[in-house]
């Protein structure tokens, strides 16, 4: 099993937060989707008398595995299934296949923070045996190496100016300097073998928060109630976008297996 803790310091606010990583996650599942291919949101609807907001998710992307593991597992084995609890700031997702079951479980719980630049110990209160096996990653969204082939111009938020905010670009030992500020800790458990699923995970967090910093002024001014519309709409332009069929083209067996999630 492997137990990660990732903290992410961002150059905003808790409450800007929580718009901005739903924002950036509409946007996301409208760019996977396409083709029969993608997020099928299943449902969307508050939970525990209005405290929290569960969604559960679909991700079809058998075209993005290799060929032979294609030709191999049975129809839909390829398909991920995603419940999440958002209790803001408090928030549990837990990912799933339904052809390897209990072989295969990716949980992430998350406390977003404010005025905080990564330094609570244990701000989701795990437990002392946890707290012995867990490993902490400090993710600088800002300075940390990112792949050739994932780099944006547009994302990088060292050049980034926010016009609406005056925030950016982030330099040097930003973490440190940069108003306001607060922290996403990440706990991320993993029973499931799968070699390189962890710089997966690592270079996913990362491309997500670089998205989340370099969008600051697509969703700074956006509130609660603009979020849960996009979210209406995005849910239909993804059943569209899902109904639609696509050529499906070779994978070679040594391209990777990418989650977006």
């Amino acid at each position: 099993m492997l137990i990660k803790e990732y903290r992410v310091i961002n150059n905003c606010t808790r409450d800007e937060y929580q718009v901005a990583q739903l924002y950036a996650v509409a946007e996301a599942s409208k760019a996977e989707t396409s083709g029969g291919e993608g997020v099928e949101v299943i449902k969307n609807e508050p939970y525990d008398n209005g405290r929290g907001q569960y969604t559960y998710k679909i991700y079809h992307f058998s075209s993005k595995v290799p060929t032979l593991i294609r030709a191999l597992a049975p129809s839909g084995a390829l398909d991920l299934y995603e419940e999440a609890w958002n209790a803001y700031p408090h928030c549990k997702t837990v990912l799933t296949n339904g052809y390897m079951k209990e072989n295969f479980k990716l949980v992430t719980e998350s406390m977003h923070i404010d005025n905080s630049r990564g330094e609570v110990e244990n701000a989701l209160n795990i437990s002392q045996d946890l707290l012995e096996k867990r490993q902490v990653v400090i993710i600088d969204i800002a300075n940390d190496s990112i792949d050739k082939k994932d780099y944006r111009e547009d994302q990088d938020p060292t050049l980034f100016h926010s016009e609406k905010t005056g925030r950016g670009p982030l330099k040097g030992d930003w973490i440190k300097t940069v108003t306001p500020v607060m922290t996403c800790y990440k706990l991320v458990t993993v029973e499931f073998k799968w070699f390189g699923l962890q710089t997966k995970i690592e270079a996913f967090i990362q491309d997500f928060h670089r998205q989340v910093f370099s969008w600051t002024d697509k969703w700074f001014g956006m509130t609660m109630e603009d979020i849960r519309a996009l979210e209406d709409k995005t849910k239909l332009d993804l059943e569209e976008s899902l109904s639609k069929p696509i050529e499906v083209t070779e994978v070679e067996a040594s391209e990777p297996v990418v989650v977006r999630a």
